[in-house]
């Protein structure tokens, strides 16, 4: 397993890294258990997480996923083993999150209440890498579509320094070691990076979606990711599973997280499907298997630090990982970037 330095902070994670949000949910502790020692053992060094989890978001299995990773911790040991991240929820109403139902916003206040909450559960006295699960400010996330930037208020927004300054002080006390954005835009890695030099922590990656029918962050922020050396975390790179196929012309398989939630209309667009037919008839002419070819093709792309995959079962997970065998040629990245040139982005 190929490791990548994460961003400019000397730390060396795997080209793949564990997404853990199913765990509480989908996955019991045991299974979640296993999912973790199976990506240990295949050279895994990168687990990521968020006090959101698990997926979807109630009160009844809000921090579940981080106990879970807690309680694998307590019984295999190794802390200093991995590469441990988790997230701060960003702005928004879910009464579960905070004392009182406040509304969540990245103040310091909240800050430190949430990491404390996300340190005490995965049993861990520091994280490895503490991201800003959204914006602050008001955006059009998650695939909902964008906001006229032009009517856009900014006076109740928590400023990106106010909440960059706490990340900051607890750095200094050794609670975090490093900080990164997750759902971010290009400006708002650019203003990041401009607190940075005003003596705030440098943001060391952004996780945000990636995928092969959502190829919107190298319009931007690619760019931003290479000189800038601010990693793509790739989450969604199967694209919540609609890249296996199981959902082509409606299909709803029973167990599958879309027939359970009914929480994938980021990728029920128009195009999609046809998008998804183009790719797996060139990983079938290639003989790979189209999970592969979508991984393959994220994890190699010069800007990705590490490719968060995702699994529900150690089967999908062991497919998932034989990806690593697959080799992006010139003439299939080729065919790739004419399919992407018809079918370009349909779920942004």
């Amino acid at each position: 397993m190929e490791k990548r330095e994460l961003g400019r902070t000397g730390l060396m994670v795997s080209e793949i890294c564990l997404g853990t949000m199913t765990f509480g949910q989908q996955n019991t502790e045991a299974e979640g258990h296993a999912q973790l020692d199976m990506a240990l053992a295949n050279g895994i060094n990168f687990i990521d997480t968020a006090e959101l989890y698990s997926i979807p978001p109630k009160a009844e299995t809000y921090g579940a996923t981080e106990r879970i990773i807690g309680s694998w911790l307590k019984a295999r040991g190794g802390r200093d083993k991995i590469i441990l991240a988790s997230k701060v929820v960003g702005r928004g109403t879910s009464p579960w999150f905070r004392p009182g139902g406040e509304e969540t916003r990245l103040t310091p206040r909240q800050i430190r209440y949430a990491l404390e909450g996300s340190l005490q559960r995965l049993g861990t006295d520091y994280l490895d890498l503490y991201q800003l699960h959204w914006p602050d400010r008001k955006l059009g996330l998650f695939g909902e579509g964008g906001t006229t930037f032009s009517t856009v208020s900014t006076a109740d927004e928590v400023p990106l320094e106010e909440t960059l300054g706490v990340l900051g002080d607890l750095v200094a006390e050794g609670k975090i070691r490093h900080v990164g954005l997750s759902n971010e835009t290009a400006w708002g890695v650019a203003k990041s990076l401009a607190c940075a030099r005003e003596g705030a922590p440098r943001v060391a990656s952004i996780q945000n979606a990636y995928n092969l029918i959502n190829r919107t962050f190298e319009i931007g922020l690619a760019e931003m990711a290479l000189r800038e050396k601010v990693g793509l975390l790739a989450y969604s790179p199967l694209a919540q599973g609609y890249l296996t196929g199981k959902y082509l012309n409606g299909a709803r398989p029973a167990g599958a997280r879309s027939t359970l939630f009914d929480r994938g209309q980021r990728y029920q667009k128009p195009g999609v499907d046809d998008a998804i037919k183009a790719y797996h008839a060139l990983a079938h002419e290639h003989g790979i298997d189209p999970v592969q070819l979508a991984i393959a093709f994220v994890t190699t792309r010069p800007f990705v630090t590490s490719n968060i995959i995702g699994a529900t079962s150690t089967e999908q997970l062991g497919t998932i990982l034989g990806a690593s065998d697959v080799q992006i040629t010139p003439e299939l990245e080729a065919q790739i970037n004419a399919i992407h040139q018809v079918h370009s982005n349909p779920a942004p």
